[in-house]
């Protein structure tokens, strides 16, 4: 699992863009799923959770097309990769 959080400049820009063009380069990337949930307390901060392996995930980042795709998103900074804490089967 991936979990990412970015500031955007529009959430409606960005879901738009996410679910579209996004949503085809994860795929190309071996990404199976994702889901965004905005912050509650900040509405231009979005998590994003990804079921993705690390190496697939890093061969996305590494993607040429990635950087203009991000200006698509309107994200305002390098999205912040959230590592977990602890990993539980329950």
């Amino acid at each position: 699992m991936i979990v990412t959080v970015a500031k955007v400049k529009d959430p409606d820009q960005f879901l738009k863009i996410f679910r579209t063009v996004g949503a085809d380069k994860r795929r190309e990337h071996g990404c199976r799923s994702a889901r965004v949930y905005i912050d509650p307390d900040d509405g231009n901060r979005l998590w994003s959770v990804f079921d993705w392996d690390e190496a697939d995930y890093a061969k996305f980042l590494a993607d040429p097309e990635i950087p203009a795709i991000a200006r698509q998103l309107g994200v305002q900074e390098p999205p912040v990769h959230a590592y977990a804490a602890i990993e539980l089967d329950a």
